[in-house]
């Protein structure tokens, strides 16, 4: 949930989350009244996503809500964008050290407004801005006519 913090300065936020685990590894989080199971095991549970895959799905939806953002601020026209993530784990000690990125955006805007669109969201992304102090960020969009198959 995000909150106005005085200590964080002008248009500063707070966001929270709280998460259990129990012994044998299943975990539980909830944000801001999403509440979703993830792996909490020394290992890897087939049908739960880890603490990796949480950190690439929150890159996905940064990514994803810069692209409505823009779309009202610049304004650009699309029908649909999606985005697959993709981070490198490097280990000993286990880093993510790069994460990647595939933007699709269905519009028919100009290829300038379309790399326009791509800057803005490289520039201003919190969740991108963040990782990129971290680990080597990087990434690629493309435009497809309106109406185009996935």
């Amino acid at each position: 949930m995000a909150n106005e913090n005085p200590g964080a300065g002008k248009g500063g936020q707070l966001y929270e989350a709280a998460a259990e685990v129990h012994a044998g590894g299943r975990a539980r989080f909830e944000a801001h009244g999403l509440a979703a199971e993830f792996d909490g095991t020394s290992g890897r549970l087939s049908d739960l996503p880890g603490p990796a895959d949480l950190l690439c799905a929150a890159l996905s939806a940064c990514i994803l809500k810069n692209v409505e953002r823009f779309s009202h601020m610049m304004p650009f026209r699309y029908e649909k964008a999606t985005v697959r993530i993709t981070a490198e784990r490097q280990e000993p000690p286990p880093v993510i050290v790069r994460m990647h990125y595939e933007l699709e955006v269905r519009t028919d805007e100009p290829a300038d407004r379309v790399d326009l669109l791509h800057r803005n969201i490289q520039k201003f992304g919190t969740i991108t801005n963040t990782l990129g102090r971290a680990c080597e960020v990087s990434g690629t969009i493309r435009a497809f006519p309106p109406g185009s198959p996935s």
